[in-house]
C-alpha cells in the first residue's frame, strides 16, 4: 500500500464514520419499533455496496486500490457490526429474545445476500 493510499483510507474511513452517524440520527427518530432497523439499514446498504464494488472490481471497472480505498475506507466506517452486536446484547438485557434473535439472523442473511446481490450487479455491467 502506498502512503497515499493509507491517507485516502483514513480520511474515507472517517468520511464513512461521519456518514454513519448523519444516517443513524436521521433515521433513529423516525424509526421507534424496538428492533435495530437503523443499524440494520446501515449494514445492508453497506453491504450492497461493497458487494457492487467487488463485482466491479472482477470485472476491472474499478481499480483495485479505489476498491480498497472506498470499501475499506468509506464502507467500513460506514458499516458497524460492532454496534450491530452491542445492539443485539442490550436486546438480550431487555429479555426481548425474539428480537435479538431476529436481529441476529436477519443482520447475517440480509447483508449477505445484498452483497451477494452487489455482486451480481456489478459482475453484469
Amino acid at each position: 500500500m502506498t502512503p497515499l493510499n493509507f491517507v485516502l483510507l483514513t480520511v474515507m474511513g472517517g468520511v464513512g464514520a461521519g456518514t454513519r452517524y448523519a444516517v443513524d440520527g436521521y433515521l433513529r427518530p423516525r424509526i421507534t419499533h424496538g428492533f435495530q432497523w437503523t443499524t440494520t439499514i446501515i449494514n445492508a446498504s453497506g453491504s450492497l455496496v461493497l458487494g457492487f464494488l467487488t463485482g466491479l472490481t472482477f470485472e476491472h471497472l474499478l481499480a483495485t486500490d479505489a476498491s480498497i480505498v472506498i470499501g475499506t475506507g468509506l464502507l467500513g466506517g460506514y458499516t458497524t457490526f460492532s454496534t450491530a452486536s452491542y445492539e443485539t446484547v442490550q436486546l438480550i438485557e431487555k429479555r426481548a429474545y425474539g428480537h435479538a434473535f431476529v436481529s441476529g439472523i436477519v443482520m447475517l442473511v440480509l447483508c449477505v445476500a445484498l452483497a451477494a446481490a452487489g455482486v451480481w450487479l456489478g459482475d453484469s455491467l
